[in-house]
């Protein structure tokens, strides 16, 4: 019974981390239904446009051809829908997958249950997923779900979309595929607050291309461009940059033209890009692989880890994963862990080298060592130095 205390599962701690499991399937669906109504409004707009065109006016064989038109308009929707809907019950069966995934931890007791093994593997094998999604490894990634039977519990559609456009900006330097994505999805980006920065960005970019050359067609087709994109109810700084790029030429060091002309404006780009995908699909900035090591690290981080005396008497025990080389310099930044209970072993002496250990416990232990009668010295060290017993003095604890 005291096992089962100790061990028990509280299914909201753990689903802290599993939050855009849910949310990104739901902002598909949305995307989905609001395609669909767009797709229908369009069509019914044109097709009530050729409707209410003068049908006495009309020859028969016009009147045919308007006919067949619409018939086409009808059938072109018809397609469109059939696509969505197909989409949308692919949707709707990883909703239900994932529902199902998080309902079964709550049907584990306690984490000594053999059921919270395997559900904390399935979701091991998520957060890998997701890593090498953001990591760029479509098909390693593909490969590791189908093997796992995860496929409904990741998004490797979403994410190998991100990552052919963000490749497209850092690497093609090209902003088409931005921009069409931008303009598939105009109208919940308005919704993110400073969402549409992303369009005027890359719709600046398009602008300093066409200013690069210095040729004065493209700059007229510049100036025609920053009309269009960057002028009339936008934000004024973007036209006030255009303009003040048509009076330098690429070759400028003047700022902030110069950085404006680099090429490292596309890699700023291509991380704006990111930002606003994940925003805007609720995705966390980070793999989601990386906040749960560092909770894990975090729990078992103490001030001992990362002292002075560690640094320079590394001991290479595996005993703590804080302590060991692999892990040592990630857990750094990650905040030490909060105890309530001290867990110092009974009557504490300390060492020269500042090292604590209970009295009775370092004795047994440099009796193993064989350290010689009347000495004493770190256990953990090979080959340390020996101290008279005289230095080793008692800790109180306050």
């Amino acid at each position: 019974m005291a096992e089962l205390i100790t061990t028990k599962l509280d299914p909201d701690s753990h689903l802290l981390l599993d939050q855009p499991l849910l949310r990104l399937p739901h902002e598909l669906l949305r995307k989905n239904l609001k395609s669909a109504q767009r797709q229908i409004e369009i069509t019914n707009k044109s097709i009530n446009t050729s409707l209410q065109a003068p049908g006495a006016q009309q020859k028969p064989a016009d009147a045919l051809a308007a006919l067949d038109a619409t018939l086409a308009k009808a059938h072109s929707l018809k397609r469109k829908l059939e696509a969505l809907h197909a989409e949308e019950k692919v949707l709707h069966r990883q909703q239900r997958a994932r529902i199902q995934h998080l309902e079964d931890l709550h049907g584990v007791a306690s984490l000594a249950d053999v059921k919270y093994d395997h559900w904390a593997h399935t979701r091991l094998d998520r957060l890998l997923v997701d890593y090498l999604l953001r990591q760029g490894y479509v098909e390693s990634a593909r490969e590791l779900a189908k093997e796992k039977g995860i496929e409904d519990l990741v998004d490797v559609g979403v994410f190998e979309e991100c990552g052919r456009i963000e490749r497209s900006l850092r690497e093609g330097h090209e902003v088409k595929e931005a921009l069409a994505w931008c303009a598939e999805n105009k109208q919940a980006l308005k919704k993110l607050g400073g969402g549409s920065l992303l369009e005027l960005e890359l719709r600046l970019q398009q602008f300093i291309e066409l200013a690069r050359s210095g040729d004065v067609g493209r700059l007229m087709e510049a100036v025609a461009h920053a009309r269009k994109y960057l002028a009339g109810g936008q934000d004024a700084e973007f036209g006030l940059r255009a303009g003040g790029l048509l009076a330098q030429p690429a070759d400028t060091v003047v700022e902030p033209y110069r950085t404006m002309y680099s090429r490292n404006r596309y890699p700023h780009l291509a991380t704006l890009f990111l930002k606003t995908h994940h925003d805007l699909f609720s995705l966390p900035a980070q793999p989601l692989l990386h906040t749960a090591l560092s909770a894990g690290l975090s729990a078992l981080k103490t001030p001992t880890c990362h002292s002075i005396h560690a640094a320079r008497h590394p001991t290479g025990a595996p005993v703590c994963p804080i302590c060991s080389t692999e892990l040592n310099d990630l857990a750094r930044n990650v905040p030490y862990a909060h105890h309530t209970k001290s867990f110092m072993e009974e009557d504490p002496v300390v060492l020269p080298n500042g090292r604590v250990f209970g009295r009775e416990r370092l004795r047994v232990l440099n009796e193993k060592v064989g350290t010689g009668r009347g000495k004493v010295r770190d256990p953990t060290e090979v080959g340390g130095v020996e101290w008279d017993e005289s230095v080793v003095r008692k800790v109180f604890i306050s």
